[in-house]
């Protein structure tokens, strides 16, 4: 069952109700985009107790007994779930919803099979397949060192588990004449990619982010962002990775912009994509918030490349900037997204 009152009568149902925030541990040698959870606790903190709710944060670690108890400690109504990565691995995600389901405590956004089906990106990319939404083809590293595959063409290399395009550069992508060659480019980076990775085809062409939001009659699909790459020099590949999104002195974070305005002939283009984002979530059973990433190629197809349950809830991500450009505040997104909880637990 679903939350979705609106308004006064929202307000009045939850009013002095107890919230915990789950998140991410944040050691002191934590990367950049680790540290960005923090912003948003407060953010999402403050948003909470000004819809009037009493907040509580708690990191989140693999201790899961000394969590389970500081949980039942706090009597929470309900946890607002912002774990992205578990000591330090994004692998262990849905560990975070996997408790709180064994508490029978409701939480915020995606169920924890959600969180699993799409974290993994082999499994996502295999169900997207099945129900027959393009996704770019890809191989495994198990793939690669089976006999008679027919491999060659440019791939990106990318982690199977790790978001927030961890180890993720244009040097990613590579161009190769067979499946030996994909091989020792994919075991030269595994390391750095978390231990797992694939090679998925590299699609030169344009990228969007189109993000999702809960409303009253279902999944609203916010303005669609496209991520411009301006003066890239030629021959310089056009990936968004970490130096794009988070290292601020780079070239790379300057000359990625997003943009909300398109032209009309853009018009159908953005229909499908809307189309697909839904279909997406409709895939997965999403809850609360999502963003699909998406790039289209000359041909003008539009491919999946990765659905993205929980994003960032940073005031200067791109989920936000979305919302905004569809006349939401940040106080009402939080609000919508508590809405959509699945409270049968």
């Amino acid at each position: 069952m679903s939350v979705s009152d609106s308004g006064d009568i929202f307000r009045v149902r939850f009013a002095a109700m107890k919230v915990v925030i789950l998140h991410s541990a944040v050691g002191n040698d934590a990367a950049k985009d680790e540290q960005d959870v923090l912003i948003q606790v407060e953010s999402v903190s403050n948003a909470l107790s000004v819809l009037g709710y009493e907040v509580f944060a708690l990191p989140f670690s693999m201790d899961l007994k000394d969590i389970r108890n500081a949980v039942k400690t706090l009597r929470p109504d309900f946890a607002f779930n912002l774990v992205e990565t578990v000591e330090q691995a994004g692998r262990l995600i849905h560990t975070a919803p996997a408790l709180l389901d064994h508490l029978r405590l409701p939480y915020t956004g995606a169920s924890t099979e959600a969180v699993f089906a799409t974290s993994n990106k082999i499994l996502a990319k295999k169900l997207l397949n099945g129900a027959g939404i393009l996704t770019p083809p890809w191989f495994t590293l198990e793939d690669t060192r089976s006999n008679g595959i027919s491999v060659g063409g440019t791939y990106i290399i990318k982690s199977v588990w790790e978001h927030a395009s961890v180890g993720l550069d244009e040097d990613s992508v590579v161009a190769v004449s067979n499946s030996q060659q994909l091989l020792r480019e994919m075991e030269c980076r595994r390391r750095r990619l978390g231990g797992t990775c694939f090679a998925e085809t590299y699609i030169d062409g344009r990228e969007f982010n189109l993000s999702v939001l809960a409303g009253q009659s279902g999944p609203e699909v916010l303005p669609p962002a496209e991520i411009r790459f301006v003066h890239f020099p030629v021959g310089k590949r056009k990936v968004v990775g970490y130096r794009a999104k988070w290292e601020t002195a780079s070239f790379e974070y300057d000359h990625t912009v997003r943009r909300f305005d398109f032209r009309r002939e853009d018009g159908p283009l953005i229909e499908e994509l809307g189309g697909m984002a839904k279909d997406c979530w409709r895939l997965f059973e999403l809850r609360g918030y999502a963003r699909v990433d998406f790039r289209v190629d000359e041909a003008g197809r539009p491919w999946v490349l990765e659905v993205n349950t929980n994003p960032c809830l940073s005031p200067d991500a791109g989920f936000f900037a979305a919302s905004k450009q569809a006349g939401l505040s940040y106080n009402e997104i939080i609000r919508r997204i508590v809405g959509d909880m699945d409270v049968s637990v």
